[in-house]
């Protein structure tokens, strides 16, 4: 199960995004060190809010300069919950109207996953 979940509308950037969730799930993380990010979250602003926020660092994690497949140390975790996402048919569609029936519907996800693990 993911720490922290944090539903958006088209319009909310990635970044932003990433730190009202951090801000609302404080309490949770708060064990938290390092937050491993892909090259969209580069830059010293995000960084330093989710540092004041709960002190953790932030690690970019960036792909190969060489145009060839290569398996990314760590991120695969975050690549591999998301395709064990898109199995579960009501994620295929954004059919829900209001943001938080959206967001239950990712946490029942992970709670099916789960089950069907034990």
């Amino acid at each position: 199960m993911p720490h922290a979940i944090c539903v958006t509308t088209a319009e909310a950037t990635d970044r932003s995004s990433a730190v009202k969730m951090v801000e609302n799930a404080k309490a949770n993380l708060s064990e938290v060190k390092n937050i491993l990010v892909d090259a969209g979250y580069t830059g010293e602003n995000f960084a330093t809010q989710i540092k004041a926020i709960i002190g953790a660092t932030v690690e970019v994690i960036k792909r190969s300069e060489l145009h060839t497949f290569v398996v990314l140390p760590k991120r695969w975790v975050v690549e591999r919950s998301f395709a064990w996402l898109e199995k579960c048919r009501r994620l295929w569609k954004n059919c829900e109207r209001k943001l938080n029936t959206s967001l239950q519907m990712i946490v029942l996800s992970f709670i099916s996953l789960l089950l069907r693990r034990f």
